[in-house]
């Protein structure tokens, strides 16, 4: 079987297609703005939580306004690898972003918090393929040499789309509707289906496609039981103990058989798929299987900060959303900065190592600060410490990225950014579903007994006047909301640390392949690595302004 999958994979159609500068500044700039929207969509709901909440009577509930997005890009995050390396890079990114403009749409017409959750899920089944195909298309257009810096950009536009969307969305909140914030990204991402169907290049096959060998060849039983593993798993986690008691047996039974679907679905990629959707090849190097629980790890707490840190400052500090976006600003802000220096770096020297070693360690530093937020904590403490959080966030997102594509082969450069986004959205998932319940009981064990059921709407900024509170009172409820936020970021710390230990595991090789060094390589692997040669040997060979490749088999040389 392994025979076959190798077979499979050498087969795969290569759509690298290298660009002269002047179409690749544009082809990029059509994929970066379409990152930039992915990532205003996708965090800038955080923000717009407690109202949305209280408009559509689900304060106990609308932390699945989030969780229903992360779970749905999860769930999808793993098929974009095979999808585009099957039928296309262009066909699958349109795709994505029609469905983003349909389904924001559709959030901002939601009538109820049902219809809010179905609509948010499939925009996060849309993000996800926009932040896979996004890079995979970068990584088609430029050379490996080439790729941290490109990829650094693409990372600032991450950051300036987290930075945005909470910015977008309080503006909304506070002067309009929350709805206004999926009405304006909705045309948006229409815009940008149009102008990416224009100037997305598409590579020539030698021959017509084959569109049912193509289906055959789509991992089905993979599809099936992965999805039935991560939907049985993340609902028990995230309602447990919240919207349901863990001893249930719905809890215990949907755990159970999402565990047993979760043991089919890895026997089905190792056994049975013929093109699996997570080859567990990639397991077998120490380095790339360590980057990947990395990135499992850290999207736990980037999630969790993302969205948690915001709570923190209205419902423990008593901030408006305008004022609680511009504190979160610090790690957007740091991170687009970071991202672009780090890809710069990368490019220039071509070596990441020291990146995503500092990287994690500037991350543990400042998450582990962040425990010290109280009711006192200054403003500028918090930016500071926010601000280096963000600088470690730049260095690792999109430097780990360029670390797995140099560990591993050209035919798996899809698949393995299908499978880093994959866990890294699984991560976030996680996180943002057991930083509800940790937020949720430390808040009932904090609260004074009479305000007790505050704790049923944790996204909900408390009402005083309302509830009737002494002064006294009040400041006993807002010391129970920082101690159950510091409770998430004391709960982030051990994640982040055991990212930052995986390092010792990491050695910087450059911008190559070691394991291929010694061997012929398939016709389809050459060409990329040729560009590593040429970029060692400072030669090229051009043509019109672009960089002409080879098919022939060979072999690498250091």
């Amino acid at each position: 079987m392994k025979d076959r999958q190798k077979a499979a994979e050498a087969a795969v159609f290569d759509q690298t297609d290298l660009l002269p500068k002047k179409e690749l500044l544009i082809v990029f700039s059509a994929l970066a703005v379409s990152l930039f929207i992915c990532f205003v969509d996708q965090n800038g709901i955080g923000v717009a939580l407690p109202t949305i909440g209280r408009e559509l009577n689900a304060e106990a509930t609308v932390s699945w306004a989030g969780t229903s997005a992360l779970i749905a890009n999860t769930v999808f995050q793993v098929l974009y690898g095979r999808m585009s390396d099957l039928f296309g890079r262009k066909a699958v990114f349109m795709s994505a972003l029609a469905l983003l403009t349909i389904s924001d749409l559709l959030c901002g017409l939601s009538r109820n918090a049902t219809m809010l959750y179905v609509f948010r899920g499939m925009a996060g089944v849309a993000n996800g393929g926009i932040t896979s195909l996004a890079m995979m298309i970068v990584s088609d257009i430029v050379t490996l040499k080439e790729r941290g810096k490109y990829q650094g950009i693409l990372g600032s536009c991450v950051g300036l789309g987290n930075m945005v969307g909470p910015f977008a969305a309080a503006a909304f909140v506070q002067h309009s509707t929350w709805r206004g914030l999926f009405w304006v990204i909705s045309p948006l991402a229409a815009v940008c289906c149009a102008v990416c169907y224009f100037t997305l290049p598409v590579p020539k096959a030698t021959s017509k496609p084959d569109y049912r060998a193509l289906c055959i060849k789509i991992d089905y039983w993979g599809i099936l039981a992965g999805s039935a593993a991560i939907i049985l798993i993340l609902i028990p986690v995230s309602g447990g103990g919240s919207y349901f008691p863990w001893h249930s047996a719905m809890v215990i039974s949907m755990l159970v058989i999402g565990g047993c679907c979760m043991l089919a679905f890895l026997f089905i990629e190792y056994r049975v798929a013929l093109l699996p959707m997570m080859p567990l090849s990639l397991f077998t190097s120490a380095p790339i299987c360590v980057m990947l629980l990395q990135n499992f790890l850290f999207g736990i707490v980037y999630y969790s900060q993302l969205y948690y840190l915001p709570l923190f400052f209205q419902n423990a500090r008593g901030m408006p959303p305008i004022l609680s976006a511009a504190l979160v600003l610090p790690i957007p802000c740091a991170q687009m900065i970071a991202s672009i220096l780090s890809g710069q770096y990368i490019s220039r020297r071509e070596r990441y190592g020291e990146v995503i070693w500092s990287g994690f360690f500037l991350w543990t530093l400042g998450n582990g600060l962040t425990c010290m937020f109280d009711l006192n904590t200054s403003i500028a403490a918090i930016v500071i410490i926010l601000a280096l959080q963000g600088v470690g966030v730049g260095f690792v997102f999109q430097p780990t990225l360029v670390a797995l594509q140099a560990h591993c082969t050209k035919a798996q450069r899809a698949v393995v950014i299908s499978n880093r986004n994959f866990l890294r959205s699984l991560g976030g998932a996680v996180g943002l579903a057991v930083s509800a319940a940790v937020l949720q009981n430390s808040l009932k064990k904090a609260l004074p007994s009479d305000f007790a059921s505050l704790a049923l709407s944790t996204y909900s900024t408390p009402d005083f006047k309302a509830l009737g509170a002494s002064p006294a009172q009040k400041h006993e409820i807002l010391l129970a909301y920082a101690h159950a936020s510091r409770t998430v970021f004391i709960m982030n710390v051990p994640f982040i640390g055991l990212c930052l230990l995986g390092c010792l595991l990491i050695k910087d090789r450059g911008l190559q392949r070691p394991h291929e060094i010694q061997q012929p390589l398939k016709s389809n692997y050459c060409s990329e690595d040729r560009e590593v040669n040429e970029s060692q040997e400072k030669k090229g060979v051009v043509t019109g302004g672009a960089t002409e490749e080879t098919s022939n088999p060979g072999t690498t040389t250091t």
